[in-house]
């Protein structure tokens, strides 16, 4: 027998519990910031130490965010933060490291 398919609304890549998660919330912004300035940072060889440490720093927030996550919308951001901080580090760890 054939069956209508209904699409729920609440199923999408950013959907939420509904509930609060403060902490999770300031990890996703901290690391998507720090990812964006690693990886913008990492272009200028002489700004290396600034990308090489907001990298790394980025790098351990979305880490122990990854860990203490509650939803995918949180996940998905995450991943993208790291993932700037993570080529940002590599790059200022290429063009000098962390202690110059």
């Amino acid at each position: 027998m054939a069956q209508a398919m209904r699409r729920e609304p609440d199923h999408s890549l950013f959907a939420t519990d509904g509930k609060p998660h403060p902490l999770q919330d300031t990890l996703v912004g901290v690391t998507l910031v720090l990812g964006v300035l690693a990886f913008v940072t990492a272009q200028f060889h002489s700004l290396h130490l600034l990308s090489s440490w907001a990298g790394l720093v980025g790098i351990l927030t979305g880490g122990y965010g990854q860990f203490i996550s509650a939803t995918t919308r949180e996940r998905f951001l995450l991943i993208v933060g790291l993932g700037a901080a993570a080529v940002g580090f590599y790059l200022g760890m290429a063009h000098g490291g962390l202690f110059g």
